[in-house]
C-alpha cells in the first residue's frame, strides 16, 4: 500500500510539473498594438517595443499582420543587418496571425521579406534568456548567439494559434523556469524515495 502511495505522489507531481512547464510561457504581441507591420519611425519602433520586455526559452512571439501584405522569417544577425532572406532560419512564415515559439538561449533576429518592408524597419531583435536568474540587455551589433537550452520541450516556428495561450493582462512578461525546475527536482527526489521504499 505505501509503495501505491509514492506511485501516486510520484504521478501526480510528474503531472504538476508537466503543467508548470506549459505555463511557463509568455505570450509577447510583437509591437504591441501596433502588430507586425512597417513602423512610421522606423526599426526604432520594434528595438523600443523589445527594450521593455523580457524573453525567455518557451515564450512564443505573435506576430499581428495581414495574410499577403506581410510575412515573418528568422535569421542569422548578417541577414537581419543587410535585410536578406539569406541563410533563414527555418521558413517564411506567411498566414498571419504567426507564433513562434523561442527555443534557443541568445539573440534572434526576424525580418519581413516583403519588398522593402525590412529596410522601412519591419525587423526585430531580441535577446533570448535560457533561465530566470538575470534579464539579459537588448542585443547589441556584435553579439553572437549562443548555445541553445530548452527547459520545457517546444516546438519550432508554427503559423497556428497555441492552444490555452494568451497574453498576462497584467503585462507580467516574467516566466516562470524557476518553478518549473523545482518540479522537476521535486519530481525526481520522489521517484528516488519511492525506489529506495
Amino acid at each position: 500500500m505505501a509503495r501505491f502511495m509514492c506511485m501516486a505522489v510520484v504521478g501526480i507531481v510528474a503531472a504538476v510539473s508537466l503543467m508548470q512547464c506549459a505555463a511557463a510561457q509568455t505570450v509577447h504581441v510583437v509591437g504591441g498594438d501596433m502588430g507586425w507591420t512597417v513602423p512610421q519611425n522606423g526599426a526604432a519602433a520594434y528595438s523600443t517595443w523589445a527594450a521593455g520586455k523580457r524573453f525567455m526559452v518557451g515564450d512564443i512571439l505573435e506576430f499581428n499582420f495581414a495574410t499577403n501584405e506581410h510575412d515573418v522569417l528568422q535569421v542569422p544577425k548578417a541577414s537581419f543587418d543587410a535585410c536578406s532572406n539569406d541563410n533563414p532560419i527555418g521558413s517564411t512564415i506567411t498566414v498571419g496571425p504567426a507564433n513562434v515559439t523561442l527555443t534557443s538561449a541568445g539573440e534572434n533576429y526576424f525580418i519581413c521579406t516583403f519588398g522593402q518592408h525590412c529596410q522601412f524597419g519591419q525587423k526585430l531583435a531580441i535577446t533570448v534568456s535560457g533561465s530566470s536568474d538575470s534579464p539579459l540587455p537588448a542585443p547589441s551589433p556584435t553579439s553572437t548567439p549562443t548555445t541553445p537550452n530548452s527547459p520545457c520541450p517546444t516546438s519550432g516556428p508554427t503559423g497556428s494559434t497555441p492552444s490555452g495561450s494568451a497574453p498576462d493582462p497584467n503585462g507580467n512578461t516574467n516566466s516562470s523556469s524557476s518553478a518549473v525546475l523545482a518540479s522537476l527536482l521535486l519530481s525526481m527526489l520522489a521517484i528516488v524515495m519511492g525506489l529506495i521504499a
